[in-house]
């Protein structure tokens, strides 16, 4: 006799409780099902990594230049730049390895380059940084055991754009500089980001667009444009929009657009896309049904980024 029928008094129903009994059974089992599945999110998203952080690679206007270092345990020789970058803003304190761990559970080296963030900084002198943390880290190829000659780019938003001028205009420093960073490189051999902004000459019905071809209302301050002087923005904003800059050279791109973002239009990567095509250069566009600035299966389209570069970086066969 089980201890519930010992404890029950004669002529009750005791059957009646050995479902109740099969019920904790089916409990404990859905939660170690659970707990299961916690533990396979907590290992997929926190892969074990060597983390530095907070490596110098330049300064601006008295401040430091950052990057943090991620490097997964079994490295596949790649480096993926990543650049973290919201409005042009930009914050060590954002970095985690969970936002990039399908990239370190392919191998691939991460590199989060930070900049000094607007309006501070102009957003032509935070390209200017950014290009420097590539220079950096192609200088320091073989210290952190990557080849230099297959470095991938990754950002959204403001980081897409930035990422998507490095791949437009990235390419060797002056020949005479004193510093050996900025002789190197800044190119870039592939690169996969989130709604990019890529015409700064036509904003294309966005929130931020003024009507007028200005730049984009809410950071003016961010392109020196206060008060706007639309003879020298014109040119300026040409020589930022990576659309202006896309020639048969460009490397592999990826990019996914919300069809609802009202910031940054998904007209921005059509346009970006069709010039690419014409010139013969390859961008993959895909489509995020209903998606804004930002959706919450993000992390799962940062998996299809690395797949992207698994197949566009490494060397074949």
């Amino acid at each position: 006799m089980d201890s519930v029928s010992r404890h029950t008094p004669e002529g009750s129903a005791a059957p009646a409780a050995r479902p109740r009994g099969r019920l904790w059974l089916v409990l404990a089992a859905v939660a170690a099902v659970v707990a299961g599945c916690v533990v396979a999110a907590w290992l997929t998203f926190q892969p074990a990594c060597e983390w530095t952080r907070g490596i110098e690679y330049g300064r601006r206007h008295g401040e430091p230049l950052t990057l943090d270092v991620l490097r997964p345990r079994a490295a596949n020789g790649l480096g993926i730049v990543v650049i973290v970058s919201a409005g042009w803003r930009s914050d060590p304190d954002t970095i985690r390895p969970w936002l990039v761990a399908p990239l370190l559970r392919r191998g691939f080296t991460v590199f989060a380059v930070c900049h000094v963030s607007q309006p501070k900084a102009s957003v032509a002198e935070i390209f200017a940084d950014v290009s420097r943390g590539v220079r950096f880290v192609r200088t320091h190829a073989a210290d952190y055991r990557i080849d230099p000659d297959r470095i991938g780019v990754g950002g959204g938003s403001a980081g897409g754009h930035l990422a998507l001028l490095l791949a437009t205009r990235g390419g060797p420093g002056p020949a005479d500089a004193v510093d050996p960073v900025d002789r190197a490189s800044s190119r870039v051999q592939a690169a996969a980001v989130f709604f990019p902004v890529t015409d700064l000459t036509n904003l294309g019905g966005s929130v931020e667009d003024p009507g007028d071809g200005g730049p984009p209302i809410h950071y003016r301050a961010a392109f020196r444009q206060e008060p706007v002087d639309m003879a020298a923005w014109r040119p300026q904003a040409r020589e930022l929009s990576p659309i202006h800059h896309v020639t048969a050279e460009l490397p592999p791109v990826l990019i996914h657009h919300g069809d609802r973002d009202t910031l940054v239009t998904l007209d921005q990567s059509v346009r970006f896309r069709d010039r690419a095509r014409e010139a013969g250069a390859e961008v993959t566009l895909v489509t995020v049904a209903d998606g804004g600035h930002g959706w919450l299966t993000m992390p799962l389209d940062v998996m299809q980024f690395a797949a992207f570069f698994d197949r566009v970086l490494r060397p074949q066969p």
